[in-house]
């Protein structure tokens, strides 16, 4: 409510008023003599003072500033009234309003600054009724007016009506003090309580004039009971549009307020420039970016859209986030290949042991890329058992090359925007892992490993696998073009290098996009070194240990491989000689060793007893047991067939969670069996009188495959003829009913496997013989190979030495 309004602005007043003021207020000047019925007047704007109430008056005219410095030095009464007009600097008669109050001027104070204060008091109120002149500040002739202290009921239900409406207005208004309304509860006096209740309500000057002009009681009531009504009606629809307003906030709503309230805060601080700073500084950003063209003019047209919209709109962060992806993707990025063929070897040697096939492959695509530089990267795919280096083979290739090197895991993605990304519509979409994969390196030509490619999966999100041909197509990955993103890029610089452990489950059309290089297990040679060279010096140090406090012999490292790890890769290695150094570490921390060397016979002290043992011997040491050779995801394996006869009437019995087409391979063996009886002086009664039961151990596992059929062919063969198959002596390949023995796959893995399993000789299809080149040349000096035509060949392979011809080829 309105209690205080200045006549003119500090800083406006007179040289000397302060003075003049503070001599007037010590009497240091005689008064001036006014006629009785005379007073002297303040012209105010904007303020109406109602008699009983206070209110501070700011003056700054001079005529203003003597006359209440001389009602203040002879404590006489002034006239407080009304200008007509608020911008008229010296008003004259006609520029007043007619009624006033008569006010006591309870304080005259003086501020350092030189502006002149009055408090005044209002008494009753006055009509002018003539200016007189002559005196240095403005002077009237005055008829003042009494309220009647009469009370009658109609003057009392006014005053009900007041004190009822003022309730109303109280509880309407926030905060509102309480003594306030205790007071108006107490008055008694209508035209005292009318009077109050203008004076402090927030209504214009001219109506509170109007409500001061009007000198009858009941009309003056009626006329402030009019002005209430019009507050009340207003604070109410004001009271219900805020509960509306706050009812329908939402926290980003909330945000938006708080938001618009900070920016102008900050204008008002001079701490905000606005947009335009920002919008400038990404103009600036997205040349230095060197973008292709279509991918400039989205970026252009996206800036354009963000001219025009609030900061703290959701779409201005949306369209500011992908600005910001668009601008820090590195378009033209790229680092300087190192082709150095000779160093490139020594980084792949020094990282790596063997897998000469692979860094030759590497080597070539270095040597091919110095020579034509802006050929097409290929995309090679390592397939090969868990632990054999895949993975830490791109490290080497982006460490060879000097190109960043990002790995970007596949296992058990199943949703294509994973790889495409998300359309920018959803909240929180994001680019797929290949762009941000990009965008990490920092670089378009870096190194990209997809591991575990072979680990996607199809769901109701898509096949991820089908998104990737366009990732790794060479005729399309350059313009490959991402959900969010919306603009192609360019990823023919890329270096694509992705893993997996089996083939079979990658869709034909990407496995067509992609080189394929093997990486079979290791033999027991390459284990041992790689051990030496890389195994031992990581765990050293990742257990906290010097070479000159602990050492493990080349002996130990061998019976470690042999008895406590038969894998085709070299993790569990490492992790039997980490706990192997963590047995040492124990002793040197206590303080009981000062160095400790760990041998062969120590290491089973460490380690326990051996988890595998050689069960060749025992197991074939009957007849009716041949060794097979079966590939699975994580190297190659052995294999016991076992066959045995009971009494019966022919039937055939398959137990060890055997597929179909293991089970149709032993029906194929017995059938040719029964064919080719004759020939291996079988009795053909035998299989009538008996039922056979073929077993292959471990039950639990399940089987299944063709390359088998070799192998129990001899089981059977075995078994009818009484005779047992050598131990060391281990076989693969398909049979036909013809008796011919059909090529099958995996031959490395599974002569590395008869090689860890203790095999000294394989027997192989004839039509294998092409792959004896790609096994480790030191693994073939160690075995002795057979080659297989037919089944009689295999046959005289297992026979007893003095029967066997000239089959084997070795």
């Amino acid at each position: 409510m309105e209690n205080e309004f200045r006549d003119r602005q500090p800083g406006q007043e007179a040289p000397g008023q302060q003075e003049g003021a503070q001599s007037a207020a010590q009497g240091a000047s005689p008064s001036i003599a006014l006629p009785s019925d005379a007073l002297t007047l303040i012209p105010v704007r904007n303020l109406v003072l109602f008699p009983g109430l206070v209110a501070p008056i700011s003056i700054g005219r001079e005529s203003s500033v003597r006359g209440a410095q001389d009602a203040a030095r002879a404590n006489r009464q002034v006239g407080v009234v009304l200008q007509r007009n608020p911008e008229v600097e010296e008003p004259q008669a006609g520029d007043l309003h007619a009624i006033g109050t008569v006010s006591n001027v309870l304080r005259y104070v003086t501020t350092p600054d030189g502006a002149h204060h009055v408090i005044c008091q209002g008494v009753q109120r006055f009509r002018i009724v003539e200016v007189l002149q002559g005196f240095p500040f403005m002077v009237a002739r005055v008829q003042r007016f009494e309220d009647p202290e009469i009370m009658t009921s109609e003057i009392e239900a006014r005053l009900i009506q007041l004190k009822t409406r003022s309730q109303e207005i109280l509880q309407l208004l926030p905060q509102a003090p309480a003594e306030l309304a205790a007071s108006i509860q107490n008055m008694t006096s209508t035209p005292l309580l009318s009077d109050f209740i203008a004076g402090l309500m927030e209504i214009k000057p001219e109506e509170k004039q109007g409500v001061l002009e009007t000198v009858d009681v009941i009309a003056r009531a009626d006329k402030v009971l009019a002005l209430m009504a019009h507050q009340i009606e207003v604070l109410r629809i004001s009271r219900d549009i805020d509960q509306q307003t706050k009812a329908r906030f939402e926290d980003r709503q909330r945000e938006v307020m708080l938001r618009e309230q900070l920016k102008t805060i900050q204008q008002e601080l001079g701490e905000a420039e606005g947009n335009s700073a920002e919008l400038a500084e990404l103009g600036e950003r997205i040349a230095k970016a060197k973008m292709p063209e279509e991918a400039e003019k989205q970026a252009r047209k996206e800036l354009k859209r963000l001219e025009s919209i609030p900061e703290a709109s959701a779409e201005y962060s949306m369209i500011r986030t992908y600005l910001d992806w668009l601008i820090e993707l590195p378009w033209s990025v790229s680092t300087e290949d190192r082709i150095d063929i000779a160093e490139a070897r020594r980084i792949l040697d020094e990282d790596h042991y063997g897998l000469d096939k692979i860094k030759r492959r590497i080597l070539e695509y270095l040597a091919v890329r110095k020579l034509n530089p802006g050929g097409k990267s290929p995309v090679l795919c390592f397939s090969g058992p868990p632990g054999v280096g895949k993975t830490s083979l791109g490290q080497s290739i982006a460490k060879a090359t000097g190109r960043k090197f990002v790995r970007l895991s596949l296992g058990g993605v199943h949703d294509e925007a994973e790889i495409r990304g998300h359309r920018r519509t959803y909240i929180g979409a994001l680019p797929g892992n290949v762009i941000q994969a990009i965008h990490k390196a920092g670089s378009n030509n870096c190194v990209m490993m997809l591991d575990e490619v072979d680990k996607l999966g199809a769901s109701v999100q898509g096949d991820p696998a089908a998104a990737l041909l366009e990732v790794l197509d060479p005729e399309q990955h350059d313009t490959f073009r991402d959900n969010y993103l919306g603009v192609p890029f360019d990823l023919s610089k890329v270096l694509f290098i992705a893993t997996a452990n089996v083939l079979d489950s990658i869709p034909g059309p990407l496995r067509d996009r992609m080189e394929v290089i093997s990486l079979p297990g290791y033999t027991e040679e390459e284990k041992a070194q790689i051990a030496r060279r890389y195994l031992v010096p990581r765990q050293l140090e990742a257990n906290g240990l010097r070479p000159d406090q602990c050492e493990i012999t080349d002996a130990a490292i061998r019976e470690v491989i042999n008895g406590y790890t038969r894998e085709a890769g070299v993790r569990n290695l490492e992790r039997e000689i980490g706990s192997a150094f963590r047995h040492a570490a124990m002793s040197i921390a206590e303080g009981t060793a000062q160095h400790v060397r760990i041998d062969v016979g120590d290491v089973h002290t460490v380690l326990g007893a051996p988890r595998f043992e050689s069960e060749i011997a025992m197991r074939t040491g009957l007849p009716g047991v041949a060794t097979g050779l079966a590939w699975t995801p994580v190297g190659g394996d052995i294999l016991f067939i076992e066959a045995s006869r009971t009494p019966g009437n022919g039937k055939l019995i398959l137990t060890g969670q055997l597929g179909e087409v293991m089970r149709e391979s032993v029906q194929a063996a017995l059938t040719l069996l029964k064919a080719r009886a004759a020939s291996l002086n079988v009795d053909p009664a035998l299989f009538e009188r008996n039922d056979i039961h073929v077993h292959v151990p471990a039950g639990a596992i399940p089987k299944d495959g063709p390359s088998a059929g070799v192998a129990m062919f001899v089981a059977l063969t075995s078994l009818m003829t009484d005779t047992p198959v050598p131990s060391d002596r281990a076989m693969t390949g398909e049979i036909s009913l013809r008796g011919l023995v059909l090529p099958v796959g995996g031959i490395k893995e599974k002569v590395l496997a008869a090689l860890r399993a203790g095999i000294k000789t394989v027997m192989l299809p004839a039509r294998n013989r092409k792959d004896i080149d790609d096994i480790p040349e030191e693994s073939r000096k160690q075995l002795q190979f057979i080659f297989l035509e037919t089944v009689e060949d295999a046959i005289r392979a297992v026979a007893p030495a003095e029967r066997q011809g000239a089959a084997a080829v070795s």
